[in-house]
């Protein structure tokens, strides 16, 4: 029997099978046709081979089950784009983004986040894995890694600056249905500027020539924050295991996709592209296998969306259906069938509202919870009390902080559980009146603490509806924890609230004299007096700022004897 025959009586076969199961009757002659159609759709005539289709309700019919009577599905490339895809690339390629508001928190984050990478190079952990995939390589005109001597390919260099600014989940955070840290995508979006432009200056026409400017930075940033931000609005990608890097993948594919001078419909495929990749596990940040990767997920999301970008650059199509092909696209495989839901258009919201890690290297839930923390260590403190006079302390909190964060027995095996535990974090703080970075690291002070250990075993949360109801109001969006604290001798003292941490909106003016002195803060161990000086005024300085050539302004972070990178 020919290998086209025996397909053909498989899939007869199936559409037979299917079709009893779904008690519809139909003749001979309609069962061949449909089974020549699946036939003429297969992806190998020469084995005619058909997905089994015979196990649960994942079936490759599916999509002849939901059209309508007597049609057949159009293939993929006689389809449009996705809407979700075509509004991305239609924001990014023509909306004009004329908010000063916006631009001047860019700034702001463009200033944070530039010192958390910095400070992320100070640990051994985050440097083993940045530099150049085969040791002493240097790329010419490739854009350079910011605190090192490193210049490299566009592709590496975006995992690099990615992978420093997010290893102490100190910069920005955005809290919705979703979680995550929109500034992570300046990692893609300073290294294909650095890039364009420094071999556009040595008689390069990459993007037509285009030199950039640390203005088109901070506008690639607005739309990079709005496009993750708003996707995340809505749509919670934790609740089906999947982490939120893959928003800043598809952010940064989308602003790249300009930077590289693509037109739309290419800007559309790189999007796809972004779609179609393989999306990371949350696994990596929960027990029991929290891990080192959640510090580099956003470096490897960054990497991947311009290696995308550059593939469509080169001619490869994009996947125009792939979040709402059936059986096969993003929402049936990955997202439970579920559309994603929208409640604003595309504009300079997010970046507007972005939330600032101000006072404390912790995850963003636990914020509010920590400085609540201070002051009752301040409070002991003038009672002529300690930690270690406390019974037990009861957190008033929001679902996504018990969802994430809520770890009250769990062993704190590496930095990784420490920094996403929010008894740990509260314990430091109630034990020696601080929390930096180093109380993360294995053998630290706080680590290895006694008292710590066990007052985080004390310390329980409960949610609070109203908290959990404001923060995901539009209008209000805090992130509210109460803590409540019972000492050994049996005082209840007064709860302590704090409903919007210091980075919020609402306080936003308290806190730009805090993110500055962060920012320096962070400059100091890499550069000289003068240098961290003359940073912080430029910073200062939005006109200067924003004219200045982006390579000249990333020279001025080069180091070439960094004493924290070998």
């Amino acid at each position: 029997m020919s290998a086209v025959n025996r397909g053909l009586r498989q899939a007869s076969k199936q559409v037979r099978l299917t079709q009893r199961v779904s008690n519809l009757s139909c003749t001979r002659s309609a069962r061949l046709q449909s089974a020549f159609r699946l036939l003429q759709n297969s992806s190998s005539a020469s084995t005619c081979a058909l997905p089994n289709t015979r196990t649960g309700s994942f079936s490759t019919m599916a999509s002849l089950q939901s059209a309508a009577p007597g049609v057949t599905p159009s293939p993929a490339h006689h389809k449009g784009y996705d809407p979700e895809i075509t509004d991305i690339a239609d924001y990014v390629l023509n909306k004009n983004i004329d908010s000063e508001l916006a631009f001047d928190t860019a700034r702001w984050v463009f200033l944070d986040t530039l010192g958390c990478g910095l400070e992320g190079l100070r640990f051994k952990e985050c440097t083993k894995l940045l530099g150049p995939t085969v040791p002493g390589t240097v790329v010419p005109n490739g854009p350079k890694v910011p605190g090192t001597p490193y210049q490299l390919d566009p592709i590496n260099a975006a995992f690099n600056i990615g992978a420093m600014i997010r290893w102490l989940d100190y910069n920005d955070c955005w809290l919705a249905a979703e979680w995550g840290h929109p500034s992570d995508n300046l990692g893609a979006i300073l290294a294909v500027a650095d890039w364009i432009t420094r071999t556009n200056k040595a008689g390069g026409n990459l993007a037509n020539g285009k030199q950039f400017t640390v203005r088109d930075v901070l506008e690639g940033m607005i739309k990079a924050h709005e496009i993750q931000g708003c996707l995340a609005l809505l749509n919670s990608y934790n609740k089906v295991g999947l982490d939120h890097v893959v928003l800043v993948k598809v952010a940064s594919t989308a602003v790249v996709s300009k930077m590289l001078g693509l037109n739309e419909k290419q800007t559309a495929d790189t999007i796809t592209q972004a779609w179609v990749d393989g999306q990371s596990l949350r696994t990596y940040r929960h027990s029991p296998n929290t891990m080192s990767r959640k510090s580099w997920a956003a470096g490897d999301a960054c990497q991947r969306a311009v290696n995308l970008a550059l593939k469509v650059l080169k001619g490869e199509p994009g996947v125009p259906t792939v979040l709402s092909a059936p059986v096969w696209g993003f929402y049936d495989v990955l997202f439970k069938g579920k559309k994603f839901e929208f409640q604003r258009p595309y504009g300079s919201y997010v970046m507007e509202n972005v939330l600032f890690k101000v006072s404390y290297p912790a995850e963003f839930h636990s914020q509010t919870a920590v400085e609540a923390s201070e002051k009752i260590h301040a409070q002991l403190k003038a009672m002529g009390k300690s930690a270690a006079d406390i019974k037990e302390v009861t957190i008033r909190t929001h679902e996504a902080c018990i969802r994430i964060i809520d770890k009250q027995f769990k062993p704190m095996d590496n930095f990784a559980d420490r920094d996403h535990c929010i008894q740990y974090m509260c314990s430091v703080m109630l034990v020696f009146g601080r929390l930096t970075a180093g109380d993360y690291t294995d053998g630290s002070e706080a680590a290895t603490s006694e008292l710590v250990e066990s007052l985080r075993k004390k310390i329980k949360c409960v949610e609070d509806p109203q908290f959990t109801a404001d923060y995901h109001d539009p209008a209000l969006r805090t992130i509210s924890n109460g803590l409540t604290v019972e000492l050994n001798d049996g005082t209840f003292l007064d709860e302590v609230v704090v409903e919007a941490p210091l980075g919020h909106r609402l306080r936003r003016e308290e806190a730009k004299p805090h993110i500055l002195a962060k920012y320096k803060r962070h400059l100091e161990p890499h550069f000289s007096a003068d240098k961290v000086e003359k940073l912080v005024a430029l910073g200062q300085n939005p006109k200067e700022l924003e004219a200045m050539s982006v390579d000249e302004y990333v020279d001025l972070y080069v180091n070439e004897k960094s004493e924290f990178v070998q």
